[in-house]
C-alpha cells in the first residue's frame, strides 16, 4: 500500500431509534417481522412516513398471514419511548393510516422462479480498523447512539428524549486511526435542564452527558485537542416527528459504513429477503468480512449486481484496495465457488426467513455479531482456496 505521510480526517454519523427516520425503519421492520413469523415466504415492501401526530404505513405486501398491524405499530413505537406528549409524539394519540397494497404480479412472476426481486448493485465492505472489522468512525458513532438510548431507558439521565444523533471525526495517520478530532452529540431533552435564558442546556447537564455517554465510548481516543460539541444549537426540546418528518430508508449511510465505503442503490428496512437490496448487501458484507478475517487483505469491497427475475448475479467484483496478498480479480472465482450468490441461495445460507429484521433497524446492520452475515465461518475455506492459488 502506498505510504501516506500526512494525516486526514473522516467523519461518520449515527442516530438513535427515536430519530424520525429510524422510527419509520423500526415500524417497517416490525411489520415485516410480524408477517415473516407467520408466513416465511411473504413478499413485503413496507414504507412508513411519520409527521406531527401522524403515521402512514404503505407499500406492497403479499402474504397468507393475518396480523394486527395497528398493534404491531403501536408496540414498536412504545418500545422506542414515544408514549408522552412532552416528547412531541405520542403513539396513544397519533393518527395511523394503513395504505398497504399487494405486490405487482409482473414482479412476482420473476421472483416466484427464484430470480432477483429487482435490478441493482449491492456493496459489502470490511477493514481491520476495529474488532468488528468495520470503520472506526461509524462504530464509535453507533456506540454513542446506543449509549444515548441506554442511559435514557435505564433512567440514568431522566431528562433525555428518544430523538438523538451522534457524529465522530477520526484523524488518520499512515492509513490508520490515530485519534478522535471531534465528537458531536445532539440529544432531545425536557426543558428541566435549560439554563435561565431558556436557550441553552446547563453546563451541569453537558458534563453529565460527557461523563455518562461520551467518555465511556470514546475516552481512549480523545485528547486535550479533541473538540466536544453537546447540543451545539443550545437546546433540543422539540424532537421526533414533531421536529422533523421521518421516512423509511432515509438513513442508508448510517445503516452501512458511515460513508467509508460505497453504497448500492437501495435501502434495507421494510423489505423481505427476496429483495436483493437487502439480502445481497448482507451477503456482500459477509464475503468481505471473511476475506479480511482470513488475512487475505486489510480492506475489502465486494460488489454484487443483479437483473430482475434472474437468479445469478450479472457481476461480482472484489477490490482489496492494494492491501491484499491476492489481486481482487483472482478472488472472484473463489468467491463464486465458496459463497451462494443466487437470491434463494443467500436466503437459505443466511437463514433470512425468520423475524430478525426489527433488530437491524437502528444502530447499523453491520458490525454486530448477533447476525448471521457477521459470522466468520468461511475463513478456513478461503485460506485453503488461496493456498491452492499460490501453488498454482
Amino acid at each position: 500500500m502506498a505510504k501516506n505521510t500526512g494525516g486526514w480526517l473522516f467523519t461518520s454519523e449515527s442516530v438513535t431509534e427515536g430519530h424520525p427516520d429510524k422510527l419509520c425503519d423500526v415500524v417497517s421492520d416490525s411489520i415485516l417481522d410480524a408477517i415473516v413469523a407467520k408466513d416465511p415466504k411473504a413478499r413485503v415492501a413496507c414504507e412508513t412516513f411519520a409527521s406531527n401526530g401522524l403515521l402512514i404505513v404503505g407499500g406492497e405486501i403479499t402474504t397468507t398471514a393475518e396480523i394486527d398491524k395497528m398493534k404491531v405499530i403501536k408496540n414498536a413505537v412504545k418500545g422506542i419511548g414515544y408514549t408522552n406528549p412532552k416528547y412531541g409524539f405520542d403513539i396513544n394519540t397519533c393518527k395511523i393510516m394503513d395504505v398497504i397494497n399487494t405486490q405487482s404480479p409482473d414482479i412476482a412472476q420473476g421472483v416466484d422462479t427464484g430470480g432477483a426481486g429487482d435490478q441493482g448493485l449491492m456493496i459489502g465492505f470490511a477493514c481491520k480498523e476495529t474488532p468488528e472489522l468495520m470503520p472506526l468512525p461509524i462504530m464509535l458513532a453507533h456506540k454513542l447512539a446506543m449509549k444515548l438510548t441506554d442511559v435514557r431507558k435505564k433512567r440514568i439521565l431522566k431528562y433525555l428524549g428518544p430523538d438523538g444523533k451522534s457524529q465522530v471525526t477520526v484523524e488518520y495517520k499512515n492509513w490508520k486511526p490515530y485519534r478522535v478530532e471531534a465528537v458531536v452529540i445532539s440529544s432531545q431533552h425536557t426543558d428541566e435542564i435549560l439554563d435561565k435564558t431558556g436557550k441553552h442546556i446547563t453546563e451541569k447537564s453537558k458534563k453529565e452527558i460527557f461523563d455518562k455517554i461520551i467518555k465511556p465510548v470514546v475516552g481512549k481516543w480523545i485528547d486535550k485537542n479533541t473538540k466536544i460539541h453537546i447540543n451545539p444549537t443550545g437546546k433540543f426540546v422539540v424532537g421526533g416527528p414533531l421536529g422533523d418528518t421521518g421516512l423509511t430508508g432515509r438513513k442508508i449511510i448510517v445503516d452501512t459504513y458511515g460513508g467509508m465505503a460505497a453504497h448500492g442503490g437501495g435501502a434495507f428496512s421494510g423489505k423481505d429477503s427476496t429483495k436483493v437490496d437487502r439480502s445481497a448487501c448482507y451477503m456482500a458484507r459477509h464475503i468481505a468480512k471473511n476475506i479480511v478475517a482470513s488475512g487475505i487483505a486489510d480492506k475489502c469491497t465486494v460488489q454484487l449486481a443483479y437483473a430482475i427475475g434472474i437468479a445469478e448475479p450479472v457481476s461480482v467484483m472484489v477490490d482489496t484496495h492494494h492491501s491484499g496478498k491476492i489481486p481482487g480479480d483472482l478472488l472472484v472465482p473463489v468467491v463464486r465457488k465458496i459463497f451462494p450468490l443466487t437470491p434463494q441461495g443467500i436466503i437459505k445460507y443466511l437463514d433470512l426467513r425468520k423475524p430478525i429484521f426489527a433488530k437491524t433497524a437502528a444502530y447499523g446492520h453491520f458490525g454486530r455479531n448477533e447476525f448471521k452475515w457477521e459470522k466468520l465461518n468461511k475463513v478456513a475455506e478461503l485460506k485453503k482456496e488461496i493456498s491452492k492459488l499460490k501453488k498454482g
